[in-house]
């Protein structure tokens, strides 16, 4: 793990310096959000998890993602955010029922000469 962390670490660490050293490429006025998240397992695992998360970001949760099934904390620096994010077992199960028809509609793509 903490080699992909390192990888991710010197990425934006290189990207950073080359863009900072080229001014004249483009950049974008959107938010830039690194998102992470627990291995899945059960409720109570994910969100000690993400409290230990924020324990070391020094945030709070977000009551805001609450009512969607996502326990998570998150820490900006600037147009830079960090989240780290516990996709609940209930929500997890409403995507996958959803996700479950992704097949079973299809559209008559045929049209009238």
């Amino acid at each position: 793990m903490h080699n992909d962390r390192d990888a991710l670490i010197a990425g934006l660490i290189a990207l950073a310096g080359f863009l900072k050293a080229n001014s004249q490429v483009p950049t974008s006025v959107a938010i830039v959000t690194i998102r992470a998240f627990p291995a899945n397992g059960p409720d109570d695992q994910m969100r000690a998890e993400v409290d230990k998360v924020a324990a070391l970001l020094g945030t709070e949760i977000d009551p805001d993602h609450l009512p969607h099934g996502h326990y998570m904390t998150g820490i900006d620096f600037g147009p830079v955010r960090y989240e780290f994010t516990a996709i609940l077992a209930a929500a997890r199960a409403r995507h996958a029922a959803v996700d479950s028809y992704r097949d079973c509609i299809r559209t008559d793509n045929t049209q009238e000469q």
